[in-house]
Order: C-alpha cells, then sequence, then structure tokens
C-alpha cells in the first residue's frame, strides 16, 4: 500500500497551490486525480484575480466582499482571505503569470459590477488557464509526484482521523488504497448537480459526505448572469470591465442582479475597448463557432446558469476541516477551494473572489498539513482494507442488471433540482427531495461490461456522488 505525507484531491488551482506549499513545508505531497493532467485548464472563465493592488489597505476589498455576500458572509474569513489576495496575486506574477497591463505598464484592473474601485485583475478570459499553467510547471519543477485518472472513490476516517483513500484506477479498472497523514480535498465544485457531471462533479465533497464530514453552506447556490441562452457557454465578467455592457430590450443599461431576477437582457460587446481584443480573442472565436454570432457586430443573449458553488467542508483559519460549529476537528483533514466552505462569500461571491479564495486557502491548507504531516504517523491501514472490500461490492453492484441507466439519472437528477435556486424556499426543497429520493431508490446501472477505460462508470460514481449531495441539500440536513 503506499503512503504519503499529504494526499492533495483535485486538479485545480486550489489542489496545485496545496501541493506546492506542502512541498515546501518539507512533507511529500500526492496530487490525486480522476482527469488528466490539465483538465481544470478548461474550467470556465467565470472571471479574473481580486486583489487590492492600487489601494493602501484591502479594507474595502473586504467591505465589498461582506456587501455581496450579505448578512451571512464570515466577516472574519473574508478579512482573512481579503488580506492574503495581494500576496497571492505577486507570487504568482513571480512565477510568470503574464498580467494584461495597463498603459503605465502596471496591471490592468477591471472596475466591474459590485467593487468600489477597479481591483480585478487577470488575463482576459485565460485567467483559470494561465493559472492553473503556472502552478502546473511549479509542481513540476519540485518534482511532485502526481497521478491522473485515478478517481477517488472513498475517504477512509478513523474516529474522525484521516487515513487515507480508495481510489479507481481508470485505466485498468482496479481499485487502489492509498495511506496518508493528511488529505486536502480540493476538487471541484458541485455545479454539476444543475447541469452534467462533467461539469462540476464535486467528487470530494460527495466522498467527505458518504464518510460523514459535516459540510455547511451547501444550498448557497449562487447565479452567474453572463451564460448565453439555451447554450450554457459561459463568458468571464472581466468583460463587464473592458467596455461589454449588458442591456435590456429597451437598450437600457442593465446590471448582473438584473439579470439574476430575471430581466430579459443582452450582452453587448460591440464597443469593448479597443486594447482588450486580444485579451478576449478565444471568448471571440468560441462564440462564433458555438453561436454562430460575431461579438464585434452582434448582441448575445444571455440568461442566470448555476456554473459554480460554494458550500463545502467547513474551515477554519488554517483550513483544517472542522465540526461542532468550529469546535472541533478532523484530525489531518483539510479542505481548500471550492470543497470548502469558509463563509467568506455568503449568498453571493463578488466577481474575482474565486479564483483568489482558490489559490490562497490552498496555499494555507497545503503548509499546515506539510507541516504537521512531520509530526505525526501513519495509522488505520485496516480501515484501509475494509473500504477498499466495501468500494468493490458498490462497484460490483452497478454492473448488475438492475437500475437506472446513468444517462437517464442523470438527466433527472438536474431536473428535480432545478426549482432549487438557493433562494430556502422549503416547498421546492420539499418537491426535490420526493424526486431524488425516488431517482436514489431505482439505482444506477452501468451497461458497458468492460472495467478497462470505462468512462461511464466514471459517470454513475460522479452521479451517485452528486445525488447524496442533492439530498443532503433538498434535507436540509448540513451542519448549522
Amino acid at each position: 500500500m503506499e503512503s504519503w505525507d499529504v494526499l492533495v484531491l483535485g486538479e485545480g488551482p486550489a489542489a496545485l497551490r496545496a501541493a506546492i506549499a506542502a512541498s515546501d513545508a518539507g512533507a511529500r505531497p500526492l496530487l490525486v486525480s480522476g482527469s488528466s493532467v490539465g483538465a481544470a485548464s478548461g474550467f470556465p472563465p467565470i472571471s479574473g484575480f481580486s486583489a487590492s493592488l492600487n489601494e493602501t489597505s484591502p479594507s474595502s476589498h473586504i467591505q465589498d466582499t461582506i456587501s455581496a455576500g450579505g448578512d451571512s458572509t464570515d466577516k472574519e474569513a473574508a478579512t482573512r482571505i481579503c488580506s492574503l489576495a495581494v500576496e497571492a496575486l505577486s507570487e504568482l506574477e513571480r512565477w510568470g503569470l503574464v498580467l494584461r497591463r495597463s498603459q503605465d505598464n502596471l496591471p490592468y484592473l477591471a472596475d466591474i459590477f459590485g467593487h468600489t474601485f477597479p481591483r480585478v485583475a487577470g488575463c482576459g478570459d485565460s485567467t483559470i488557464r494561465e493559472v492553473t499553467r503556472i502552478l502546473e510547471e511549479q509542481t513540476m519543477k519540485r518534482a511532485i509526484n502526481r497521478k491522473s485518472d485515478l478517481l477517488p472513490v472513498a475517504l477512509v476516517m478513523d474516529n474522525n482521523q484521516a487515513r487515507g483513500i480508495v481510489a479507481l484506477d481508470i485505466e485498468s479498472g482496479d481499485l487502489i488504497p492509498i495511506q496518508a497523514k493528511t488529505i486536502i480535498v480540493a476538487s471541484q465544485g458541485y455545479h454539476g448537480i444543475w447541469n452534467s457531471p462533467s461539469q462540476g462533479h464535486g467528487n470530494g465533497l460527495a466522498i467527505s459526505n458518504s464518510a460523514g464530514i459535516s459540510l455547511r453552506g451547501m444550498a448557497n447556490v449562487p447565479m452567474y448572469a453572463l451564460t448565453i441562452s439555451g447554450m450554457g457557454m459561459v463568458l468571464p465578467m472581466d468583460i463587464l470591465g473592458s467596455g461589454g455592457r449588458i442591456r435590456k430590450e429597451t437598450g437600457e443599461d442593465a446590471s448582473p442582479v438584473e439579470v439574476i431576477e430575471g430581466e430579459p437582457c443582452v450582452l453587448d460587446m460591440r464597443s469593448m475597448e479597443r486594447s482588450a481584443n486580444g485579451w478576449f480573442e478565444n471568448t471571440s472565436s468560441k462564440v462564433l463557432d458555438r453561436v454562430g454570432l460575431d461579438i464585434r457586430n452582434e448582441v448575445l443573449p444571455i440568461s442566470p446558469r448555476i456554473v459554480s458553488t460554494t458550500g463545502g467542508i467547513p474551515v477554519d483559519d488554517n483550513c483544517r476541516a472542522t465540526f461542532d460549529s468550529g469546535k472541533m476537528w478532523y484530525t489531518g483533514l483539510y479542505a481548500a477551494g471550492r470543497s470548502a466552505y469558509t463563509g467568506m462569500h455568503g449568498l453571493s461571491p463578488l466577481p474575482g473572489n474565486l479564483i483568489m479564495e482558490e489559490v490562497v486557502t490552498g496555499a494555507v491548507a497545503g503548509k499546515h498539513a506539510g507541516k504537521w504531516s512531520m509530526a505525526t504517523q501513519f495509522g488505520g491501514h485496516k480501515m484501509i482494507e475494509v473500504a477498499l472490500s466495501e468500494s468493490q461490492k458498490k462497484i460490483d453492484q452497478m454492473f448488475s442488471t438492475e437500475g437506472s441507466p446513468v444517462g437517464h439519472v442523470a438527466k433527472a437528477l438536474s431536473s428535480a433540482m432545478r426549482i432549487v435556486d438557493g433562494s430556502g424556499d422549503q416547498s421546492s426543497m420539499a418537491i426535490a427531495q420526493a424526486s431524488i429520493n425516488e431517482i436514489t431508490s431505482l439505482g444506477i446501472r452501468v451497461t458497458d461490461p468492460s472495467r478497462r477505460m470505462n468512462t461511464e462508470l466514471v459517470t454513475a460514481l460522479h452521479v451517485e456522488g452528486l445525488l447524496s449531495l442533492a439530498m443532503l441539500i433538498s434535507s436540509n440536513e448540513e451542519e448549522e
């Protein structure tokens, strides 16, 4: 059985940054992901990186974050994380991140809705891709071990202490046990519940939930305004800081909030700043290829959609997973990025804060986990063996003749959860819960009998995990 000091689950900026920090702390980290290397570069380009570069202090950034999130925002978390934003962005730039520049050769800061001052830096529509690329380069420079196409299917806990995982080797179809002193859950969000499993599978949270880890903020699912109607194609919020405008049918300017509230609107990019053209070339070509519209001459119909989530494993200031209202922590278990619930976003994240939080929490979790792992021992070997046996039985069951096809279950889940929009309406929750109970009772069946490179099995495991999270959301059983 393989044994590692720090096991990092995920492939995005949070996971990569956590592995880097753990390595720098002297630990031996292993990155594990069910996706191939570089897959995170294709994540939707929601926004750039918010940081108070041209301000004397982060106080305004903190206040804007609290205002966007509302009364449910954790003010201490917002203060702590926003205060680390400038340092995190500066580090990325030192490592080679090429930011868009203004005429005075300073980082261009977009003035986007919700920010008191221009504060969103980035690489146009390629921020997530470029940040991921830079962090992947840093993991390679440190010779950090990485296993791709290895899907975690079980998190092993022993008396509230993390001991390891069981993972599916997608290529061979075998289950592999991995022991670890510490585990950092830093995988994708769970927005695949409302879309498709390939767009936010929430794997890290699903296996955590199955292991009995308390989750919070799961029903807070913020709507995103800039998606093309009928297509689901996500456009970066940075467009609004480069001359793009949201307009009503009357031609009047509108805000993202009005789009989310249901106002019929279009995105007008015809008068964007000339200097921005090269930075949004990818968006221009994608829209032309997929929608057949030229953004230089035509407007785009937009509608709100769930493209990210902010709920997850509650964490403290060291990104340790906590329970009992933060009074206790699951020994050796950490969370970062979209797998962590910091509370800083409240009901709605401020543009640019999501990727910033990913990088910041990844660094914090990795550093603490790396140091803590040096002072503890491995354990839980028998528990991992038991989990291995149980995981094998679960997968074998999916190959039985009973149950619904994977595609049918995924569509039924998405349909059932469309009425859950983050408002917390109890009648909607009850309807969704009844539908999910019915879907779950039928089970999931994998029709492809092969165990090797079985993408249907991978989708089935993702859908099963999303079903468990949907049940948690609709039943309001998460930790208060």
